[in-house]
């Protein structure tokens, strides 16, 4: 396969002779190019998207399956998603070759084993409801090619992100085949194919989000509130819904046990706790029903 994530970069080929402020525009000046590219790739996106949705009403879960950058973005990015939207920690998960160790220092080799991603997406018990993402810059990590066989084999909507161009394979529905042009640094994918893959787990896992009701127009309305910071985010997000002053949002989210959405339902509508439950479940979550626009 001719590898454009191996290929030299007519840009960046006298790298070394050039200024630290010149290094860096050339830098920027390639990263400027990564969301005109992800553009072209936003409709097998979408269709991947809406196949998600209907996997998680079906009590499906999201794995994402990489190796070195890519698994750890793919942590990164199923880590991020429970204190947003306040949703189970096993409905976006992340698996990386070499294991948790990964994380935190490189274990190249790790990439090499078919049976070890065989092997992972088996322990992981996944089933036919389920949704494995794989994430290989080169389109070849065995690892990644591995997960992939096996979670076919069981049934499971599979996905593959990759900044080659690969032919479509039985095992993988979905192909998002991102071209972002050779790295600056040859075959260093965490750079341009780094950032391209944050870029789209975002677009994935955030769009996922709110056609399941996880936000009011842009507001984070289904955030967990963890700490400081989420309680005052919290708090306005009630007060700019309710049109109550501060102090009367953080009452009334005291009361509704730091849930947004029973704040906002029992301030606009008047009704107790488990009154605002109910409406809440009734309308699958969904705070626009309820309360309509802003």
């Amino acid at each position: 396969m001719d590898k454009v994530t191996e290929k030299q970069n007519p840009k960046s080929k006298d790298l070394d002779t050039l200024s630290v402020n010149e290094i860096l525009t050339v830098i920027n000046n390639e990263d400027k190019l990564i969301s005109q590219c992800i553009e072209s790739s936003i409709p097998i996106i979408s269709e991947l998207v809406q196949s998600i949705i209907d996997k998680f009403y079906n009590n499906g879960r999201l794995f994402y399956v990489g190796c070195g950058t890519s698994g750890r973005i793919g942590v990164l990015d199923a880590a991020e998603c429970p204190p947003t939207f306040n949703v189970s920690p096993n409905l976006f998960n992340g698996i990386i070759a070499g294991g948790r160790d990964a994380l935190v220092k490189s274990i190249e080799n790790a990439e090499d084993s078919i049976n070890m991603g065989k092997n992972s997406i088996i322990n992981a018990n996944i089933n036919e409801n389920d949704v494995v993402i794989g994430i290989s810059a080169s389109s070849t990590a065995n690892f990644v090619i591995g997960a992939l066989k096996e979670s076919k084999k069981r049934g499971c909507l599979t996905a593959l992100i990759t900044f080659n161009k690969v032919k479509q394979e039985k095992y993988i529905d979905y192909v998002i085949s991102t071209i972002v042009g050779p790295e600056i640094i040859s075959g260093s994918t965490r750079m341009k194919s780094g950032t391209a893959t944050k870029m789209i787990l975002n677009m994935i896992s955030t769009s996922v989000m709110i056609k399941m009701n996880k936000t009011y127009g842009n507001l984070m309305v289904d955030l967990k509130v963890s700490n400081l910071k989420l309680l005052d985010r919290a708090v306005r997000i009630v007060s700019e819904l309710t049109g109550k002053s501060y102090a009367d949002s953080e009452n009334i989210l005291n009361e509704a046990d730091g849930n947004v959405k029973i704040a906002v339902v029992m301030s606009k509508l008047n009704k107790t706790l488990e009154e605002s439950k109910k409406i809440l479940k009734s309308s699958n979550g969904s705070l626009r029903k309820i309360i309509g626009p802003s």
